[in-house]
């Protein structure tokens, strides 16, 4: 544990830990959109199973680091391009926050309401968290692929990605308070679903998008969203 004494590890760590909270945006957005679907006693059991799900595929994929690196290889190779299995989990992710966003959208314009029995509720939250942690591959092989890139001790690619987390589950609640209980909030967080969907398909065919751009659109769309809510605050308390 000599390790621990020198100050480049907690340094790496810390950068770490602040990247991975950072790649995790998304992650909150899909597990507030996807939760909100469920009836409200269930929705906060949905989310913390759904980061343990997270927790546990990404430190599973640290323990796996040769195998990650070989997802980066070539599998289906065309004249035009190469495809490797990261990038054909990146375009099926991709596509499915698509559809998910696409049909959310239409629930919500429609104003569908769908009045479920308990069997039926217990089976919409199993589907939930299947589909939560399906989705949680393939925001975790960035994750943990930049995790790899940043450091070379698996002790503190663990600790960032336990302490992450961590901060996602207590804010959690939170994130998804805030955008079930502002429709346009909602709506809003189902277009970044679609927009993170676009990006990891335009990944897996080469188009890299830096993520700084992506959290920076959302980032402003966000800060938007907020002067609406004041503004429409102050106009309420005027009448």
């Amino acid at each position: 544990m000599q390790f621990l004494a020198e100050p480049q590890i907690w340094i790496s760590l810390l950068t770490l830990t602040v990247m991975e909270i950072v790649l995790g945006v998304d992650n909150l957005v899909l597990l507030a959109v996807m939760a909100d679907r469920l009836p409200p006693r269930r929705r906060a059991a949905a989310r913390r199973l759904g980061l343990l799900a997270a927790l546990g595929t990404r430190i599973a994929l640290l323990f796996s680091i040769t195998w990650i690196m070989r997802l980066t290889e070539p599998v289906i190779v065309l004249s035009w391009h190469s495809f490797s299995w990261r990038d054909l989990i990146l375009i099926a992710g991709g596509l499915f926050l698509v559809y998910k966003g696409t049909t959310e959208i239409h629930h919500k314009i429609e104003g569908e309401e769908q009045t479920e029995t308990e069997g039926e509720a217990h089976a919409g939250f199993m589907a939930t968290i299947f589909q939560i942690a399906l989705l949680d591959i393939v925001f975790s092989l960035d994750s943990v692929i930049t995790a790899i890139g940043m450091a070379n001790n698996l002790f503190v690619m663990v600790a960032a990605v336990v302490l992450a987390i961590g901060v996602m589950m207590l804010s959690s609640g939170t994130v998804a308070g805030f955008i079930s209980g502002h429709p346009t909030v909602k709506m809003l967080a189902l277009s970044f679903l679609l927009l993170i969907g676009m990006t990891l398909i335009g990944d897996g065919f080469g188009a890299h998008v830096p993520k700084g751009y992506i959290y920076a659109a959302m980032g402003f769309s966000a800060l938007v969203e907020v002067l609406n809510q004041i503004a429409g605050r102050r106009r309420h308390r005027r009448q």
